[in-house]
Formats: structure tokens, C-alpha cells, sequence
């Protein structure tokens, strides 16, 4: 008999164990299928869009798009998939025709999860390469800083399917030409709440936190859900290594927490659980949908072995596992 994984997944409030195998390969196409989508409705997207005249960024034979990724830095692992699958879609777009006979051009620029990097990339991509649209962009405070600084509503750049939950990308008369693909984290955040509530309702319980707007929004969530942490702990992003996830683990420790909910990044929750394993910490794991991924766990550990760190530990996500 397979021996289970207990991950749960409590995004339809079901406590059911999953089958490891069935797990990581849920895992794996959860991640492609949320690219592929946004690859796949941009495209729909550009077939409706397209104007019969040339218009920045668009010719009679090609589109040209931008992203603003981590290829490179602390945040990279996993994330720096995320281009290179969407531009595999968009080859697949192009030798089938294209959209309305134009071939994708999709520009990737490097901005290491770094706000000022991803203000300087999209710049660049508006000013140098004369992108007709910004798709795909990754990070809450990224996108809010080139919201903000680079100007893109006033400059009449929509921004699609920006990669981040942040609950504020909603507001169309602040954000009008920003397209959020994803439920917010505030959403997520009051899913977990209720959760606890019902399940964990006496546990000491403490959360990971990024100190910026992502983890705000998620705190907003857990406020409205009614859950009050034990303690909290937040991290600078780009911050998060070995050293640093002594120090969440220590303070998780000496709280005495049995439940802790990592809504970090992914290599920031997967040093978390590597961290707490080394010191024999084992506390009741739940992980917000951005930093579940058991792939990137694995190679931010670079553990191949990692999986059985998730052993037991709560999932929260609304991507399907298959």
C-alpha cells in the first residue's frame, strides 16, 4: 500500500489526505496550468484587442510584450520559471499562426524581485523595446512601485494578469489599466482564519509574514477572519536564508506555537520548514498558496528529499491540484 502524504488542501474545507504522488504532480501542473491560463487569455485577449492600424508595440507581423521577473536573487527559485513557461506557450501560439497573423514577442526582464529593478526594467521595456503591454509582471510591491513611479495608467500601458493576490489591484480608479489574475490574499488569508477557527480553535498559533503590502494584505485577512496571532514574525524580502530562519524558528520556539502559518514567499517558507526540522521544531505547518510549491522547496533546499518536510502540513491554495 503507497504510503500517504498527509498535505492537506483546505481550499474547499476538506481534511482529506492526499496521495504524495497525486500531490506532486497536482503541484507541478497547478503551476503550468495558472501560467498557461494567463498566457492562453492573453492571447485571447490581443485577437480582440489589436486595432487594424500600427500602434506601439504592434506591426503587421508582430506583438511585442513584457515581463518583469526574478531570473536571479533570493526570490528566484520557482519564480524564475515563470517566463520561460510563458514564453514556450506563446512559441506554440506563434507556429500555429499567431494572433491574426502576428507573431508574440515576449521580452523578459530580470529585476530580482527588487521594486527599484522592477521600476528600472519596465522602463526600459516601455522606453527601449516599445512593448504594447506589460503581462505576467511578479510581486506585490514590484507592481505597486511601477504603478506608481512608472506611471503606466497616465501612459495608458495596461498591465495584464499581474502575478501577485494583492487585494488592491481591484480598485480600477487607482489601478485602471492593472489586470489582476489571482484571488487576493485577504481572501486567502480569511479562508485559513476560518479554518483554524473550526479546527485549531485552542492552539497557540503564529504566523510568517513579508514585510510589505503582500504580507499587509494577508494580515488584513487574518484580522477580518478573526484570528489573533501568538506572535508574529516579518521578513525583508530578499532577507530570508539560513541565518534569518534561525531567528523565525527561534522565536516561533520560545512562543511555544503549536500551529504556524507560513504566507511567505516560497524560499522563504522552505527554509522555515528546513530551518525547524535541523532543530527538531514541529509544529502544526500551514502554507499560504504562494510558497506551497513543493518543487521550489526542494530546490531552495536543495534536498531532493524535501517533500517529507511538508509531511502533516495544511495547504491552503484555489489553484486546482490537477
Amino acid at each position: 500500500m503507497a504510503q500517504q502524504n498527509r498535505y492537506v488542501n483546505i481550499k474547499h474545507g476538506s481534511s482529506k489526505p492526499l496521495d504524495e504522488r497525486k500531490y506532486m504532480i497536482g503541484s507541478k501542473r497547478k503551476g503550468l496550468g495558472v501560467i498557461t491560463t494567463a498566457a492562453i487569455a492573453t492571447s485571447a485577449l490581443l485577437i480582440s484587442a489589436i486595432p487594424a492600424h500600427a500602434e506601439v508595440g504592434v506591426s503587421s507581423s508582430e506583438i511585442k510584450l513584457g515581463i518583469t521577473v526574478p531570473q536571479t536573487g533570493p526570490a528566484a527559485t520557482g519564480y524564475n520559471k515563470v517566463a520561460p513557461a510563458m514564453k514556450a506557450y506563446f512559441a506554440y501560439v506563434n507556429a500555429n499562426g499567431g494572433v491574426n497573423g502576428r507573431k508574440i514577442n515576449l521580452i523578459i526582464k530580470d529585476d530580482k524581485y527588487i521594486p527599484q529593478e522592477a521600476i528600472n526594467m519596465t522602463n526600459e521595456l516601455i522606453l527601449k523595446d516599445k512593448v504594447m503591454a506589460i503581462v505576467g509582471a511578479l510581486g506585490t510591491a514590484n507592481n505597486l512601485a511601477v504603478a506608481s513611479k512608472v506611471q503606466i495608467a497616465s501612459r495608458g500601458v495596461p498591465s495584464l494578469f499581474v502575478n501577485t493576490g494583492y487585494s488592491g489591484f481591484a480598485d480600477k480608479k487607482k489601478f485602471p489599466t492593472t489586470f489582476a489574475l489571482f484571488p487576493s490574499y485577504a481572501m486567502e488569508a480569511k479562508a485559513i482564519a476560518a479554518y483554524l477557527k473550526e479546527n485549531l480553535p485552542t492552539a497557540k498559533t503564529c504566523v510568517l509574514l513579508q514585510n510589505d503590502d503582500f504580507g499587509a494584505d494577508a494580515a488584513a485577512g487574518f484580522k477580518t477572519g478573526g484570528v489573533t496571532f501568538t506572535e508574529t514574525v516579518k521578513y525583508v524580502s530578499g532577507t530570508q536564508s539560513s541565518a534569518t530562519g534561525q531567528t523565525w524558528i527561534g522565536k516561533f520556539a520560545t512562543a511555544k506555537c503549536e500551529v504556524v502559518v507560513l504566507f511567505g514567499v516560497g524560499t522563504a517558507n522552505a527554509i522555515a520548514l528546513g530551518v525547524a526540522a535541523a532543530g527538531g521544531y514541529k509544529p502544526q505547518w500551514i502554507l499560504g498558496s504562494v510558497g506551497s510549491d513543493v518543487t521550489t522547496i526542494k530546490a531552495t533546499l536543495n534536498n531532493p528529499q524535501a517533500t517529507a518536510l511538508m509531511n502533516g502540513a495544511i495547504g491552503a491554495s484555489w489553484a486546482p491540484d490537477s
